[in-house]
Order: C-alpha cells, then structure tokens, then sequence
C-alpha cells in the first residue's frame, strides 16, 4: 500500500510538472505573437506612402519580393501563357523577347479588328513584370496615339496621381487621363508595386486606381448603396479581389478629355455593360471592311468571375492566382501570380481534393469547349464581314445596312468579350458558353438580314439601354435596378441603336 501510495504522489508530481511546464510554454507562445503582431516584420527600412521602388519594400519583405521577381516567367498552358519568342530588337522596340503573337496564331482576328491597332500587334498575355514595358513598346504605339489613361493599370501610377493632383488622387487621375500615352509614360517607372495594393504603415490591402472607386461608387449607388467607399465599405475578402479588379476590367476611354470609365453603372453582366453602351453612345472604331461603329472589348476577367461558381463560392482571385504558402514557419500569400495550372497543388488543391492530372483534365476541358465556341462565332463573323463587303460592292448603302450593323456591334462584342478575356472561359465556363452562342445567332441573324430586309432578329436577353441589373454577380447581395427582360424588343432594324 505504502508503494502504491508513493507511485501515485509521484504520478500527480509529475503531471502538476508537464501541466505547469505547457502553461508557461502556451503563455509564452501568447506573449511571442502579440509581440509579433505589434510588429508583423523585420523593419531593415521606413516604407512611406511614396515608396514606389518594390526592390525597396523587398528589403522588408524578402519573401514576397522574391517571389515577384518571378512574375519574369514566361511558361504557356495549353489555352494561355506566354512562351519567350525570340525579337531582334530595334531603336523603337529594344526588347529581345517577346511573347507570342495572337494574330499569327489566328489570322481572323486581324480582320475581326480591322481598321483598328489590335489588327497590328496583339499578343499573349505576360507576367506583371512586362505590363509596363510591353504597353510601352507593343505596335499599336506606333499606328495610334494611345492616352495617358492607360498609364491608370499599366503602370505603378498612385503617387503619380497624388504628385499631380497635389494630393487629391481624383485631380491627378484627371490630369493624366489629359496627356498623351508617352508623355505619361516618363512620369511612371515600375509596373504594379507593392504600394498599388498595401498600405505602406499596416501592410492592409487597398484600393489605389480611381476608376475601379468611381466604378465601383457609381454601381452600387444603383443599387440603393450610397456613398460607397471600397477601401471603407469592403470586407477584407473582398479586397482580395477588387485589388486585382482596379486592372483586369472593360474600360473605355470616355469623350474627347479620354477619361478611363468602367462601364458598370447598370451591373457587371455582359448585357448590362451594353446597355450602359447603348444610353452613352460610344464607339471604339469604325470598321474598316463594314463601316459598322464598333466596341473593342478589354480584358473583363473580374467581371466574368463575378459570374461563375467561385465568385458565388466566396473564393477571391487571391485564393487562386496568389495561394498562401508555406516557407519555413511563415505563411505568405503567393506574390508569384500566375495561372492557377501552374500551381495546381496550392491554388486547386486546398479545396477539390482530386489528383493534379484530374483537376488539369477538367479545366482543360471546359477551355476546350469554350474555344470550339468561340471558333463557331468567329467564323459567323467572318461570313458578316464577306456578305456585307459584297453587298456593298453592289451598291447597298451604310443607311440600308444600319440594322445590320447594329447586330455586328452586339455580336462582335460579344465574341471579344471572351477573346479578351484571359481564362478561355474557365472563370464562368456557363457564361462563357452563353455568350458565345449568342454572339453566333446574332452574326448569323444579321448575315440573313443582308440578304432580306424584311428579317427580323431577335436578340435574346437585351435590356433596354434605360434598364438594367446593377447586381454585382453571384453570391453578392444588393437592390436590383430593373430585370433582365428575355423578350426584350429590338430596336430599328433588329439591333441596338449604331452610334
């Protein structure tokens, strides 16, 4: 008894020991990272909200910065990407790489924008290292005198602003919307930094470009949201999409002062953007084989995610082209941004527990659908363009084919939408597909109009230019102005009216 009674003080010693032991270790572990939370870094300089150079932000953050540094590659997927092609380089263009030409890859395109600079040079998409360069040195410079707007998403352009508009951000992005493309340009000297998206003193996420705020401020307040300040009013997931949102958008240049405006006021969906086209009557260019005024679409990808099952989900464009990794003990988001194909193990995995290839196979499949679909629509464009060039080789005028051009523009744009954007339809595949196959009913409709007159299309889904749904998209609550009208009249001569 006396050895059982000796065995069990000791049990209880040692227990009371190892429980005391990892209270002081959990209460030490405690106070560690609240030290660390007052200062989240190693501080080896002083950012300040005029810190542009990233290399300078990379003294405090060597982790991310290395892993910018590596948006340099250039490694193709098999429906996007860039492979490096070699370039001679000349005293317009000094680059000895390139990335491959679009154009070359499918010469339809040239006509699909002819008379317009990207039937000049137009090619794939490169990492945020190129944005600047690429723009500065892309021919279309040299067919065109492009605005100073473009500086808005090609450039890190805050301070710019800030300088500009002595402190008033809005003032300095109306300045440089003023100025020509390279006039601009020697103000700016890096691509997107750091400070385009972090606050340099709490390294929280924000909003820097102008015409994502006044897009963003001018859609909800159709939607009976006021006032709507995204760097106040955003929750933090969604900054983790709008920060890439301030770029890969449809813009266009609005009036003779070229103002950069997201075309949002009515809602993100294709049909909203153009309704709002149809109430501001805007044209890009008039098209060299028709004469039809046209749109040239940009790059919507933050508009067609806001349509798809990750948008609806929660997921952010964070979660997928900037994973959280792990190196070392530190947790860090993925500042190498690239195609999630490329990073599948981080980017898909966390949430589809499938194996690599499985996962690949599926996005490459719905990829593959929507560019069968897009080749369908293309080639009805290129039937337009045939029978309206022999039309008018037989004496038809501009004012008897206005319907028809009408139709080209919705149709056209249509298709751009989803030539433009850089997924291949992988950010809403069902939208993607919905799109496309309307763009080819509206091409094929008006190559009938051509021959007759007296036909009249229907153009499924179009709202009114004085409607529209200024919902955000899936998964995003807010006060619908107006209804999406399947049965919507077309006007004239089956058509949106041509500016």
């Amino acid at each position: 008894m006396a050895n059982r009674s000796w065995l069990l003080l000791v049990g209880v010693g040692v227990v009371s020991a190892v429980a005391a032991a990892a209270a002081v270790a959990l209460a030490t572990n405690i106070f560690e990272r609240k030290q660390e939370a007052k200062n989240p870094f190693f501080r080896v300089v002083e950012l300040t909200d005029d810190t542009v150079d990233p290399a300078i932000w990379g003294k405090n953050f060597p982790l991310q910065y290395d892993m910018y540094l590596r948006t340099v590659d250039q490694v193709r997927t098999k429906y996007g990407g860039s492979e490096a092609v070699p370039h001679t380089p000349t005293q317009v263009d000094p680059r000895s790489v390139v990335a491959q030409s679009r154009l070359e890859e499918d010469p339809r395109l040239k006509r699909m924008w002819a008379g317009y600079a990207f039937s000049k040079d137009f090619r794939e998409e490169r990492g945020h290292a190129y944005m600047l360069s690429d723009q500065t040195f892309t021919e279309r410079q040299q067919v065109t005198h492009q605005p100073g707007a473009c500086i808005h998403c090609h450039a890190s352009s805050y301070t710019l602003y800030k300088k500009l508009g002595n402190g008033d951000l809005f003032k300095g992005f109306d300045a440089v919307n003023h100025l020509g493309y390279f006039e601009a340009r020697k103000m700016v000297d890096h691509p997107v930094s750091c400070i385009d998206c972090h606050d340099s003193q709490t390294m929280q996420l924000r909003v820097t470009k102008p015409a994502f705020m006044l897009g963003m401020k001018r859609m909800k307040a159709a939607q009976g949201v006021q006032d709507y300040d995204v760097n106040r009013d955003a929750t933090r997931q969604e900054m983790r999409s709008y920060v890439c949102g301030q770029c890969h958008v449809e813009y266009y240049f609005k009036g003779p002062e070229k103002t950069l405006t997201f075309p949002w006021d009515k809602g993100l969906k294709i049909e909203n953007i153009l309704a709002y086209y149809d109430e501001n009557p805007h044209k890009d260019w008039v098209h060299a084989e028709t004469g039809a005024p046209v749109l040239k679409a940009q790059h919507p990808e933050f508009e067609m995610w806001n349509q798809g099952i990750h948008a609806s989900s929660g997921v952010a464009c964070a979660d997928c082209h900037m994973p959280y990794t792990r190196v070392g003990a530190q947790k860090i988001s993925d500042h190498h941004v690239r195609s999630p194909l490329l990073n599948i193990n981080h980017a898909c995995q966390t949430c589809h527990h499938f194996s690599e290839a499985e996962l690949r196979s599926r996005a490459e499949a719905l990829q593959e659908r929507t560019f069968r679909l897009r080749n369908q629509a293309m080639d009805a464009l290129m039937g337009l363009l045939d029978d309206v060039k022999k039309a008018k080789a037989a004496g038809k005028t501009d004012a008897e084919l206005a319907g028809v051009f009408a139709l080209q523009r919705r149709g056209q744009f249509m298709l751009d939408f989803i030539e433009a954007e850089n997924s291949m339809g992988f950010h809403a595949p069902e939208e993607a597909a919905r799109i496309l196959a309307q763009s080819t009913n509206i091409l094929r409709q008006a190559q009938v109009l051509v021959r007759d007159p007296t036909f009249k299309p229907e153009i499924p889904d179009q709202l009114p230019a004085a409607e529209g749904d200024a919902h955000p998209g899936p998964g995003v609550q807010g006060k619908t102005v107006g209804a999406p009208s399947g049965s919507g009249e077309p006007t004239g001569d089956g058509g949106a009216p041509v500016h």
